[in-house]
């Protein structure tokens, strides 16, 4: 895994998610964990195909989706992780990893593409990525708890 990996991700979610209406995205901490982990909540999956390859999954624990969701739909009450709630989380993740391609073009980095968005949702699931290691960026959105699971090659 290359830590270079992660900048243009950083990049993405700094443009994407003031534009769709948040207001404050902090980046907390990176760590690394290996291929598989658990997970309680919602994960956004998103396949990652070209000259790099592997997969980049977004999760948050299932209140923080649905106040994610709210935000996204302009502060539309989200009482159940409905099929509403889930494309709209689904869109965040398309819109964030497209712009993370855009992104890996401007360093050199062409020819990805990425796959549509699976929404998984889990009490005491279990992932695991196609690599030997995952970086976890740890973001703080508007209050809301997110991570993103890096694991490209």
């Amino acid at each position: 895994m290359d830590v270079n990996h992660i900048n243009p991700i950083l990049a993405a979610f700094a443009e994407i998610l003031p534009q769709i209406g948040f207001q404050k995205v902090e980046k907390k901490n990176i760590s690394l964990v290996g291929s598989t982990f658990d997970y309680d909540g919602v994960i956004v999956n998103l396949a990652v195909v070209g000259t790099v390859k592997g997969v980049i999954m977004i999760g948050m624990d299932i209140d923080s989706a649905k106040r994610f969701a709210s935000a996204m739909m302009m502060g539309m009450e989200v009482t159940d992780f409905d099929s509403l709630a889930q494309s709209a989380v689904s869109e965040m993740g398309n819109m964030v990893c497209a712009n993370a391609c855009t992104q890996f073009s401007k360093v050199g980095i062409d020819g990805l593409d990425i796959s549509p968005p699976t929404i998984m949702i889990s009490q005491g699931g279990l992932a695991t990525l196609p690599v030997p290691q995952t970086i976890v960026i740890h973001f703080l959105v508007d209050s809301i708890n997110i991570k993103v699971y890096v694991g490209l090659a």
